[in-house]
């Protein structure tokens, strides 16, 4: 994978990662669309809203509607109508949370839909398969994501399975890829330093295009999460890719920005809008609030947006309480919006090399709101 980095702020960097369906600028936020859309928005509105990738998710497109038929249907991109990067994630955390219904073996994961009860196994081949057949630009290897809290033994055992069922996803995927595909692999290792050093170590030894860090934003102390992230980024090689998965809360993405990521996902800013809470540059608002019932000024100022540029604080709260579905399409498209923009900013500020202050602003911001 070719990542250039062009810009660096102490440990915050600026750069671009290559593919051959288009360039993600980074640090780069990954809008979800996890069954193939993001909830509420069509393709074309993301890309108008200056998405440069997305991430769909290999569980439930297998499951529904199924990878082969995506496949005889031309592929991902064209199912949806995305010809940017897709990053697929490779089930493992939906695995996770569908606990009760699954079996962990060494050879895979077996478990009973979600939508039918129907059984299903999945091992880290049938991973890498469906990714393929989806035709996903990104491929992530399938990983066991552990809980908050979970003792030590346990961990250590579940990460050297991570590592085992990484070997097996690469070598599939090196008999079965084309050249424009890359492979990341997921450090795990809970909140134990050792752990996460040596999940790392095994990794970088089968050696993958990109490094993400799963199992953090499960429920552990916000403390002890910043610092497991400042802990591991260090390691991690500066030339390649750094993932942080399932990370959005913005506070959390510029520690860790800060600290050296480079690329993120999240259902924050989608599932806030469809329930009427709004990211602005004066913080965050809670739509529904009476006071917003004959406000005729746009949610932002600041902003420009579809939903700022044609709408009032008083029409958007009045179709969250009729609870009709525009609401949802307008919230969304402003709060996707809101995070492109954040990120495009703190771009900016690395390359200036103003992170520090940009980081200083929001924190002003992000801290008011939790005041009110």
């Amino acid at each position: 994978m070719q990542f250039d980095i062009n810009f660096v702020d102490s440990c915050a960097r600026c750069g671009v990662i290559c593919t051959k369906r288009g360039n993600i600028h980074t640090p780069a936020f990954m809008p979800v669309g996890t069954q193939a859309v993001v909830k509420a928005v069509s393709s074309e509105e993301l890309l108008e809203l200056g998405a440069e990738i997305i991430l769909s998710n290999t569980y439930h497109l297998y499951l529904r509607p199924g990878d082969e038929i995506i496949s005889c249907l031309g592929g991902l991109h064209k199912f949806m109508n995305w010809h940017k990067p897709i990053l697929t994630d490779s089930g493992g955390f939906q695995v996770y949370s569908l606990s009760p219904l699954r079996k962990i073996s060494e050879e895979g994961v077996q478990f009973r839909s979600h939508l039918d009860g129907s059984s299903h196994f999945l091992t880290p081949e049938k991973a890498i398969e469906i990714q393929l057949n989806l035709d996903s630009d990104i491929l992530m290897c399938l990983d066991e994501c552990t809980p908050y809290p979970s003792d030590y033994d346990y961990v250590k055992s579940s990460l050297l399975l991570t590592t085992r069922w990484a070997k097996r996803c690469k070598d599939y995927f090196l008999k079965h890829k084309s050249d424009d595909k890359y492979i990341f692999g997921i450090i795990q290792g809970g909140l134990y330093k050792d752990l996460r050093s040596q999940s790392f170590e095994q990794l970088q030894e089968i050696d993958f295009d990109g490094f993400a860090v799963g199992g953090l934003s499960v429920g552990e102390p916000d403390d002890e999460k910043y610092e497991i992230i400042n802990f591991i980024t260090p390691m991690m090689p500066k030339e390649k890719a750094r993932y942080l998965m399932g990370v959005g809360d913005l506070l959390d993405v510029m520690i860790a920005v800060e600290a050296g990521f480079d690329m993120f996902d999240c259902v924050m800013p989608t599932r806030n809008a469809r329930n009427g809470t709004l990211f602005t540059s004066h913080g965050k608002i809670s739509i529904k609030r009476t006071e917003f019932k004959s406000d005729p000024s746009p949610l932002d100022y600041n902003c420009d947006c579809y939903t700022c540029k044609n709408y009032s604080k008083a029409y958007l709260r009045h179709l969250f309480m009729a609870r009709e579905i525009l609401s949802m399409r307008l919230n969304s498209i402003h709060n996707l919006h809101f995070y492109q923009y954040f990120f495009a900013q703190m771009r900016n500020a690395i390359k200036n090399k103003e992170f520090t202050s940009f980081k200083k602003h929001w924190e002003s911001i992000f801290a008011k709101n939790s005041t009110n």
